[in-house]
């Protein structure tokens, strides 16, 4: 990835005619997308454990780094952009907007929906709660939302050096909206993973392992927030 680019940032889900695709070409040249793999090969069935059994769906998807490396019978995935050549083949895609999915996908079908580094690129805090609503919308009861997002509270002005972040998140406020919206907290991991490729997390999948096995390193390198909630049952 390049430098100074968040750790875990998948296809913001972004209006506007070429803009996303040059963005994109720009910040996560294919050396990047190397380390995102390997990255992700380990961080994805991690994360998957939070989430019930059942379909998953991965909102924003990009290339894939969260859906490719989960273990399910059924997995679906969607983005702004045609992505589905890099997907599995037996990924589900469909390309929508995020905040449309709700009439493009089965209500009430999925154990989990997946959202990385997606929120701060919409264009408004009313949409990051619209956004949570649809996810919402689109779980069956008890099933999880699961979110990695940058921290601003922790990332300080660093957080605005990308023109397409729009919205500025903390956990806090990340937990009001996700409630407005419906979801009840489970779970809320204030540092998680550092922000950019340039800190100190380790890259061979092994360090990875020990990483997120040491919630110590985690205070100590942490500036994105890990927040899990839940469809009322």
């Amino acid at each position: 990835m390049p430098e100074g680019s968040t750790i875990t940032d998948e296809q913001a889900d972004l209006e506007g005619s070429g803009v996303p695709d040059e963005i994109y070409r720009r910040r996560f040249p294919e050396g990047g997308h190397r380390e995102k793999l390997a990255l992700w090969r380990v961080l994805a069935p991690y994360l998957d454990r939070l989430i019930p059994p059942g379909p998953v769906l991965d909102i924003a998807c990009d290339r894939g780094y969260f859906i490719a490396n989960v273990a399910r019978a059924e997995r679906w995935a969607t983005d702004l952009r045609d992505t589905a050549g890099e997907l599995p083949p037996d990924v589900r895609f469909v390309q929508a907007n995020g905040l449309e999915l709700a009439g493009v996908l089965p209500a009430g079908h999925f154990a989990g929906v997946f959202m990385s580094n997606y929120l701060e690129h919409l264009a408004t805090s009313g949409d990051v709660l619209r956004q949570l609503e649809v996810a919402r919308a689109l779980l069956r009861p008890n099933g999880r939302v699961v979110v990695l997002q940058p921290n601003i509270r922790l990332v300080g002005g660093a957080y605005w050096d990308f023109i397409d972040h729009h919205v500025a998140l903390t956990e806090r406020s990340l937990v009001e909206a996700a409630e407005l919206a419906g979801l009840r907290t489970i779970e809320v991991r204030t540092r998680f993973l550092p922000y950019s490729t340039k800190s100190r997390l380790p890259k061979h999948p092994a360090l990875v392992r020990a990483y997120l096995a040491f919630p110590p390193a985690w205070r100590l390198l942490g500036k994105q927030t890990l927040y899990i909630g839940e469809r009322p049952g």
